[in-house]
């Protein structure tokens, strides 16, 4: 038996169940008429990935996301469909969204750590499991932890589940390759000999001594999931968590900058993705990333609004490159002014994250897609927003206009950003702990 035909023991099993019944168990969110669109073009992609035709899914659930984007379970479906086509950054982002909408999903939270494992965020990967625990399946949360680099909790985790009266194949062959890959190989191959044959457990066991050693940072999740990765440049911005297109939003201030209520002054800056001719012109939404666990962003009038907010100390400047080194790395701003720019209070916010760590991986993984940010110094700063905690993470310092052309830049490529007035973002702190030891 390979690697691949063990998929039904394996974390995958919910990654991959009742794909089908995804698109049907929708609540209504629109018209008739859209929804019964919606609805078939969930079906034709629960069908199309049965036959594992998973490039033909993806289009059909895009459509049905399109028709009903404010449906959780289209997003788990358009996150399934391109986790089967092997697009992982993109299968990231639909996840989110799904969780957002849902934050009682298990599915959606399991795949959405399986999405950030294979993009190389391990630590982002622990604490999506690690905040989701109460809605993930044991057996397949402590084979997830142990892809993400933490086999010795993994095989805790497991170790538990195994010695449950419920305990079934499965869940005895997430704790084997969880040993394997903590390297008690004796114990997983006895493990294994529980539910096959010597024959097949050597089998098995050859396997995951390959598997044990992958090349790069998607592998493990590919062969659990029988695909071949592939370059992906993201989910479509049209298909992000946020109003119908040509409608302007904006979040309470209360969901970004701590200490002001929802009915205070509202910033709203109009962020612009390049328009080709006779399209309309999107506009930012705030990110999905924001653990909607904790926060229910609120739509605000279509109408671009900047109010004064409350007096408050002066931001923090952070030094940056010069200037001409950052519009040599960003040729897509090169028609930005060409005098020394002025200081502003603009901040380009990337997204908002359970703390700094989770942070700094979601940096590294911008600054490998779009290398306009690597003259920017990240920063950020600690929210506290109705009971939950988040670490900000952003860059700026910015005029309006530069921050604005910034941040299109960055959506341009898929990404998702907003604009905001500064609310004491300082340097990120694992640059500051850096510091830190350099001084001692």
């Amino acid at each position: 038996m390979t690697l691949r035909a063990a998929i039904a023991l394996g974390a995958s099993a919910l990654v991959l169940g009742g794909i089908a019944a995804a698109g049907v168990t929708a609540a209504d969110h629109g018209d008739a008429k859209t929804l019964k669109a919606a609805r078939q073009e969930a079906g034709r992609a629960g069908k199309l990935l049965d036959k594992a035709r998973a490039e033909e899914a993806v289009a059909h659930a895009e459509a049905a996301v399109r028709f009903a984007p404010q449906v959780a379970s289209y997003r788990t479906l358009l996150g399934l469909s391109y986790m089967k086509a092997g697009r992982f950054t993109s299968a990231h982002s639909a996840f989110a969204d799904a969780l957002t909408l849902d934050p009682q999903d298990g599915r959606a939270a399991l795949n959405l750590a399986l999405a950030q494992i294979a993009e190389g965020q391990w630590s982002a990967a622990r604490e999506t499991l690690d905040a989701n625990a109460r809605t993930i399946a044991p057996s397949d949360r402590g084979l997830a932890i142990a892809l993400a680099g933490d086999p010795s909790a993994a095989v805790e985790i497991l170790g538990a589940a195994v010695r449950a009266p419920d305990a079934d194949a499965k869940t005895r062959q997430n704790f084997a390759l969880a040993l394997a890959l903590a390297g008690q190989w004796q114990m997983a191959k006895t493990m294994v000999s529980v539910d096959l044959p010597p024959l097949e457990a050597d089998k098995r066991i050859m396997h995951w001594a390959q598997f044990a050693k992958p090349k790069s940072a998607s592998d493990q999740v590919a062969s659990l999931l029988g695909v071949q990765p592939v370059m992906d440049a993201g989910m479509p911005v049209a298909l992000a968590l946020n109003a119908p297109v040509g409608v302007a939003e904006a979040a309470p201030v209360e969901a970004f900058m701590p200490g002001q209520s929802a009915g205070k002054a509202v910033v709203e800056i109009a962020v612009p993705a390049p328009a080709l001719p006779g399209k309309p012109v999107e506009v930012a939404a705030a990110p999905a990333e924001l653990n909607a666990a904790a926060v229910a962003i609120r739509f605000a009038a279509p109408r671009e609004v900047l109010q004064a907010l409350p007096a408050r100390s002066a931001p923090v400047l952070v030094a940056r490159a010069p200037y001409k080194a950052r519009l040599a790395s960003a040729p897509s701003l090169a028609t930005v002014a060409t005098d020394a720019p002025a200081r502003g209070n603009y901040y380009v916010q990337l997204g908002a994250f359970q703390s700094a760590s989770v942070a700094r991986d979601r940096w590294a993984a911008i600054r490998s897609r779009a290398p306009l940010f690597a003259a920017y110094q990240p920063q950020g700063v600690n929210a506290s927003v109705k009971g939950g905690s988040f670490y900000r993470l952003s860059v700026g310092g910015f005029p309006r206009g530069e921050a604005t052309r910034l941040c299109a830049s960055w959506r341009a490529k898929g990404g998702k950003c907003f604009v905001r007035i500064g609310a004491g973002d300082q340097m990120a702190a694992w640059l500051k702990a850096g510091m830190q030891v350099a001084s001692r």
